[in-house]
């Protein structure tokens, strides 16, 4: 068990460390350990509230919420969603009614956040709690 600890520390430092506040499992490959045995360590990470899973494979940093005491996101939903695909090589971008509200062709403010994802089809949920991400698809 000695091992997994220590792995463990190696990526809370490490994480701690990083600029980046999106991870994907792929980030985690230089560890150099077995894939379930750095998913063991990613588990009792998100279970002392370093990381939060977005989904499956995507992690978030976290800091403590000055309302609740318990840990929250650093980045938005819109941000976790366009790093991690980005780092999964599909291209996206905001969804149209977020376009328009930001180039102000409109005042109505997005309710949901909708990803553009092109003509990629895909199924992956990412969220937190029960905020998710909703796709749309373009011919762009």
């Amino acid at each position: 068990m000695r091992p997994l600890l220590s792995l463990q520390v190696r990526i809370d430092n490490w994480i701690q460390q990083e600029s980046q506040k999106v991870f994907v499992r792929k980030d985690f490959e230089s560890f150099g350990k077995s894939s379930s045995t750095i998913g063991k360590a990613l588990y009792n990470l998100v279970k002392q509230g370093c990381l939060i899973k977005a989904g499956r494979g995507i992690y978030v940093k976290t800091k403590i919420s000055s309302l609740t005491g318990r840990p929250i996101p650093v980045a938005s939903l819109t941000e976790t969603a366009l790093t991690a695909l980005a780092k999964l090589g599909i291209n996206a971008t905001l969804g149209q009614s977020a376009q328009a509200y930001m180039a102000g062709k409109t005042t109505q403010l997005p309710m949901a956040t909708v990803i553009n994802v092109g003509r990629a089809q895909i199924s992956r949920r990412i969220g937190f709690g029960d905020k998710i991400v909703r796709y749309e698809n373009s011919s762009k």
